[in-house]
């Protein structure tokens, strides 16, 4: 008999939230003891358009699409892939996957979602470190019109680590000529594009926040790129895969404006290239990306990641990778294999601070400038090597990241879970006997007699 499971995600937006959502879902999706529900909800105003009817595990995840309405019963398991605030309940087991955070503070609303899960799964050693040291104070009115502490609000249920499993058969190390094979189209374009023979890369949504203020911090980033490589002869580029809203004509034009403005501080020097790639990538467009031969490390000051996928994708298509030394992405990128940024822990700017999400007294990393200069001029002149040690980091992150490899550990997750839930069965009657006029009656129940009340 088939058990029950119902998916809550944003299935078909192009975000992190959506690729983490489908790994999970292709995972389970060929299990033959499991009938698969998928709700699928929106993200913000992130496009819904990741799903490719041609593609047979996109048509698949499409055709397992119902609304809430559609649900019949109690499912067995639900599995709710969003922000922990979002999660729903009422299966039998119930199973939060968030990403987490990329501050050292959760916040109250995040705590009391994750406890109405039976238990939760985050993709980083950091997120499941902040969800478990966060305490805070459960206040309430008071007679006298003050608040006082009721308890605590805390996290009460387990949580597990659960990498997001990356599909090697898309992001792995391509030469020259297999990457152009795989897409002549935007191999042509990135090699009209770059005029360098040498760019460093950048992946990541620029936020609305002011300059140093964006969570991918991208600002400090061009602005350290800049002062590394300002009067340079046969200096190397910066292509910058980013949006800030969506993929609108405006969007672009406003992205061009604040690249226009970080360059705009700089006076009387020459500066090396910054490309823009504002545009709706697949995967396979990606893995091009990563591996043309003009792109030669990946980078990013990120104030913090709850995982850091982008970072992931590029070290399995051999990409060396600079990053800052906090978070998430840590778990996958090391000092001795990749390069990352020193700087310090520090109070989120009350540009970032957001209802239920981002709270005070949260705190994010802040690279130290001078170091992101100086880390790039070392890459620059070391790359070769540094090349070599991406190759191995490379080998092994295909290995212990994948999409396979995360699928069996969470298999095995969903095995554990199928054996604490009982099998319905039938319900097989005794056989019932004739009443015959010779079989003894039931005694007679005899009523007190009762008294008149005057």
């Amino acid at each position: 008999m088939k058990r029950s499971v119902v998916m809550i995600a944003p299935f078909n937006t192009r975000s992190g939230y959506g690729d983490h959502a489908r790994s999970i879902y292709y995972s389970i999706m060929d299990r033959e003891d499991l009938d698969i529900k998928c709700i699928d909800v929106r993200w913000g105003n992130t496009p819904r358009n990741h799903l490719r009817p041609e593609v047979k595990r996109h048509q698949k995840l499409l055709n397992s699409f119902v609304t809430q309405d559609q649900i019949q019963g109690q499912p067995d398991i639900l599995i709710d892939v969003r922000i922990p605030n979002e999660f729903a309940s009422g299966a039998k087991v119930n199973i939060g996957i968030t990403a987490g955070v990329e501050t050292d503070v959760v916040s109250p609303a995040f705590l009391e979602g994750m406890n109405r899960m039976n238990f939760n799964i985050v993709p980083s050693k950091f997120t499941a470190d902040t969800f478990t040291r966060c305490v805070f104070d459960k206040m309430q009115d008071a007679p006298n019109g003050e608040k006082q502490k009721v308890g605590v609000i805390k996290n009460e249920k387990p949580i597990s680590v659960l990498f997001e499993g990356i599909d090697t058969d898309v992001y792995y190390a391509k030469d020259k000529y297999q990457t152009k094979k795989d897409d002549p189209i935007l191999y042509d374009e990135l090699n009209e594009l770059i005029t360098e023979d040498f760019a460093y890369l950048h992946v990541g949504q620029w936020g609305t926040q002011g300059f140093g203020e964006d969570r991918k911090n991208i600002g400090v980033l061009i602005k350290s790129f800049l002062k590394a490589f300002s009067n340079i002869p046969n200096a190397p580029a910066l292509v910058l895969k980013t949006n800030g809203a969506n993929f609108s004509v405006l969007d672009k034009a406003n992205i061009k404006k604040r690249i226009q403005s970080v360059k705009d501080m700089f006076k009387g020097v020459e500066l090396p290239n910054i490309y823009l790639i504002h545009g709706d990538f697949t995967i396979e467009e990606m893995s091009t990306l990563y591996n043309h031969p003009k792109i030669g490390a990946f980078i990013t000051c990120t104030h913090g990641e709850g995982f850091g996928r982008p970072m992931l994708e590029a070290t399995c298509c051999d990409l060396p990778v600079i990053a800052s030394k906090w978070s998430g992405h840590l778990d996958f990128l090391t000092d001795s294999e990749s390069m990352l940024i020193d700087g310090f822990v520090k109070p989120v700017p009350k540009s970032v601070l957001w209802e239920n999400i981002i709270v005070e007294p949260s705190k994010w990393f802040d690279v130290n400038p001078a170091d992101v200069v100086r880390k790039i001029r070392t890459f620059h002149k070391k790359r070769k090597l540094i090349q070599k040690k991406a190759v191995r980091l490379g080998k092994k992150n295909r290995r212990e990241f994948s999409l396979k490899a995360m699928s069996n550990k969470f298999n095995g997750i969903i095995d554990d879970i199928l054996k604490e839930i009982p099998q319905s069965v039938g319900l097989k009657l005794p056989k019932l006997k004739k009443v015959s006029a010779e079989s003894p009656q039931p005694p007679k129940i005899k009523l007190p007699k009762l008294k008149k009340v005057t």
